[in-house]
């Protein structure tokens, strides 16, 4: 795939924010790529170029029908100066399945890592060198033909942004609070919610709103049809310390399957880790919190890698996880897999790509 490349002028570059106050998702560096598909020709016309808006007819009809995907990775500036990927054909073809569950064309997933490669080393200034920071990478499709009538589009564009960021939850690497609903639901098996699609996200936002006014940062699922299993936190995977098992519900058709999901799931069983894959009920999770079982709770995503949880709330219950403390997994998986991003120690799994 031939890549056009137009750099920008010095007096076009943006300033660098500070690396201490990055937050998730804030800042955009200078550059971005696009790649436009139309039907009968495929992907062409691929180019690196000045960060800019968009322009879109009123009718394209990812404003109208929703067909919208993303991927979410990240780079990080590692050993000896080093920028690293962590495991990014994973997330290429991840968005492959994505297209492929609306409808929506297929990415040549080696190229587009070339290309994706091309504009990092462009913008490498922009990857922090702070401590737990990186380049947090959004590549993602839409639908741009103009028409009306539901149906899969005939044109698409493919872009990728590249932002600077800290730790996605305020509480960084510390414990945060977990409100549980069933009053809303996120998906169910035969729908998109295994896919990492945009309406996903919108229909998400009202419960996470409601969870943040009462003082909790994410929302975790039950299954949409008992509304009694666990399912998925709003931007997390979810795992259970019970007993001498890691739990995690299993991928069941309404559930992301999540890169570090799966990441975690090698780690911890060669940490010598008894992991399981099954259906979980809130009830069950409470019940081993009573009699003591319940050593620890955790998610799993790119943005926050780990996050510890500290506490579930259900049904006006509040349920202390491990005092309120990380936990000894949640910190051994936390180390092992960071140390193996930032290449600080080596990769036995053939994760890590070095540019």
């Amino acid at each position: 795939m031939d890549i056009r490349l137009v750099q920008i002028s010095e007096s076009e570059a943006k300033p660098k924010p500070e690396q201490t106050a990055l937050g998730f998702g804030r800042y955009f560096t200078d550059h971005m790529l696009v790649m436009p598909y139309s039907e009968g020709k495929g992907w062409h016309d691929a180019s690196i170029g000045k960060y800019r808006n968009f322009s879109l007819d009123p009718a394209a009809m990812v404003l109208h029908y929703g067909q919208a995907i993303f991927e979410g990775l990240k780079a990080y500036r590692g050993k000896d100066n080093g920028i690293y990927l962590f495991r990014p054909t994973a997330n290429i073809e991840r968005m492959n399945r994505s297209a492929a569950r609306l409808c929506m064309p297929q990415l040549p997933v080696d190229e587009v890592l070339e290309a994706l490669k091309q504009l990092l080393l462009l913008d490498q200034e922009w990857i922090p060198t702070a401590k737990g920071a990186s380049l947090y990478i959004r590549p993602t499709m839409i639908a741009t033909e103009a028409a009306l009538g539901v149906r899969p589009a005939k044109e698409y564009l493919f872009f990728i942004i590249l932002s600077p960021v800290g730790a996605y939850y305020p509480e960084g690497f510390n414990p945060v609070r977990i409100y549980v609903t069933d009053k809303y639901v996120r998906a169910v098996p035969g729908g998109v919610g295994e896919v990492k699609t945009a309406g996903n996200y919108a229909a998400s936002i009202m419960a996470a709103v409601e969870a943040q006014r009462a003082g909790f940062t994410q929302v975790l699922w039950l299954d949409g049809v008992e509304r009694k299993y666990v399912e998925e936190v709003g931007t997390m995977n979810i795992f259970f310390v019970i007993g001498d098992e890691v739990i995690t519900p299993p991928l069941s058709g309404s559930i992301l399957p999540g890169v570090t999901r799966d990441s975690v799931l090698r780690v911890a069983r060669d940490l010598g880790r008894k992991v399981v894959e099954r259906k979980i009920s809130i009830d069950e999770v409470l019940a081993a919190q009573e009699a003591g079982t319940l050593a620890e709770i955790f998610g799993t995503g790119t943005a926050a890698v780990i996050s510890p949880v500290g506490s579930l709330h259900y049904k006006g219950r509040d349920c202390l996880i491990n005092g309120g403390r990380t936990g000894a997994l949640s910190q051994a998986l936390f180390d092992e897999i960071q140390s193996i991003q930032y290449g600080l120690k080596p990769d036995p799994y053939g994760w890590v790509v070095r540019l």
